[in-house]
C-alpha cells in the first residue's frame, strides 16, 4: 500500500509545478468556478493519459523527431500565446457573475485537452519520467503491475486537479472583482511568457 501511494505522490509532485495549465486552469475557475476549472485539468488529464499509452505503446518516440518536435512547439506557443491575449483583453470585463452562454462545461474539458495535448514539454516529460516509471516498474515488479502503478500516477494527477479547482473556486469566492483582474492579468501574461519561451525553442530547432 505504501508503494501505491509513493505513486499517488509521484503523480501530485508531477503536477504542482507552476506551469501554463496550471496557470491556465486558475485563470479559468477565477471567471467561471469550480466545475469548469475541474473539468479544464480533467481535459488536461485525458491528455496526460493519452500520453502515457503512447510512451507505452512506443509510439512517442516518433514525437520527438525534430520535425513534429518544431511543430509542436510552434503550435504550442500559438495556443498559449493565443488563450494569454484573450485572457489579457478580457480581464476587465470580468465579473463575479459574469458567464457566457457559449462557454460550455464540454467546452472547458476540450480547452485543457487542447492546451495540454499541445504543450511539447508533456511530450518530453511523459517520455522522461513515465519512460523511467516502466522500465523501474517491469524491472523490479514485472509488467503485471504496470497498470496499478500507472493508476496511481494518475491519481495523483487527479487529487491536484481537484486542488486547484478549489483554489480557484475559493479565490472566486472570497476576492474582489479588482484582485480578480489582476490575477487575470498576471495569469494572461504569464500564458504568454511560456508561449514565446515555446516559439523560440521552436526557432532555434528551426535554425541550428
Amino acid at each position: 500500500m505504501s508503494l501505491f501511494l509513493s505513486y499517488v505522490f509521484l503523480g501530485l509532485s508531477l503536477s504542482a509545478p507552476i506551469g501554463p495549465i496550471n496557470a491556465a486552469q486558475l485563470d479559468k475557475g477565477i471567471k467561471k468556478g469550480f466545475w469548469h476549472a475541474w473539468l479544464f485539468g480533467l481535459g488536461a488529464v485525458l491528455a496526460d493519459i493519452l500520453y502515457m499509452v503512447l510512451v507505452y505503446l512506443g509510439v512517442v518516440h516518433f514525437l520527438s523527431t525534430p520535425f513534429m518536435q518544431t511543430f509542436l512547439w510552434l503550435f504550442g506557443a500559438f495556443v498559449l500565446m493565443y488563450t494569454g491575449i484573450e485572457s489579457l483583453i478580457n480581464a476587465r470585463k470580468i465579473t463575479i457573475s459574469n458567464q457566457k452562454k457559449d462557454d460550455t462545461l464540454l467546452s472547458s474539458i476540450f480547452s485543457g485537452f487542447l492546451m495540454s495535448l499541445s504543450n511539447p514539454m508533456s511530450i518530453l516529460f511523459w517520455l522522461g519520467i513515465y519512460g523511467s516509471v516502466l522500465v523501474k516498474t517491469a524491472s523490479d515488479y514485472g509488467t503485471a503491475d504496470l497498470f496499478v502503478f500507472s493508476f496511481a500516477i494518475i491519481l495523483g494527477v487527479l487529487i491536484w486537479d481537484f486542488t486547484m479547482a478549489g483554489m480557484a473556486s475559493i479565490f472566486r469566492k472570497y476576492f474582489s472583482n479588482r484582485a480578480i483582474t489582476f490575477i487575470s492579468v498576471i495569469s494572461g501574461l504569464s500564458l504568454i511568457g511560456f508561449g514565446l519561451y515555446f516559439g523560440i525553442r521552436a526557432l532555434k530547432l528551426l535554425i541550428f
